[in-house]
């Protein structure tokens, strides 16, 4: 797998990217940008949830409106991260701190989905709130684990 993934590091289209300046700025931009869309307003709903923020407004209003940037963000978040992981694939590989943040951001990402899903329910009489709230805790512990993940691969490992 080592082998496959430093040669992707060595595609035309990838040293294209990551021996542009421009291009690779904007790929990192975009990532950056996307991730603050996407925990922010992921966090913001689970706050709402925990009765942290935003208690004027329901639940289920609250995720409606946020839900789409939600959904957008994670797309372009993945796609500019895909890219930004080619340019130096056969090291990101190879680091088990990128790993971890890996599998963070898969657990996020699936509690973002199960509080999405249960957030229309929030207002009905048999609704089990304190899953729900702890359905909120979990997505908000991931986002931020995955965010640290992230800075320690930045200052530790010298990648990306």
């Amino acid at each position: 797998m080592q082998e496959y993934f430093e040669m992707l590091e060595h595609a035309r289209w990838v040293t294209t990217i990551s021996g542009t300046g421009w291009m690779y700025q904007a790929v990192e931009i975009t990532h950056y940008f996307t991730l603050f869309i996407l925990v922010g307003t992921a966090v913001i709903v689970d706050l709402r949830i925990l009765g942290v923020t935003a208690r004027r407004q329901s639940v289920p209003q609250l995720a409606q409106q946020l839900f789409p940037w939600v959904w957008t963000a994670l797309a372009l978040a993945l796609l500019s991260g895909c890219i930004m992981f080619t340019t130096g694939a056969g090291d990101y590989y190879a680091d088990t701190v990128f790993r971890v943040k890996m599998s963070v951001i898969l657990l996020a990402i699936v509690f973002t989905v199960i509080v999405r899903r249960n957030a229309a329910n929030w207002d009905r009489p048999a609704a089990n709130r304190a899953l729900y709230k702890l359905a909120a805790f979990a997505s908000l512990i991931f986002w931020i684990g995955a965010i640290l993940a992230g800075v320690e691969i930045a200052a530790i490992s010298g990648l990306g």
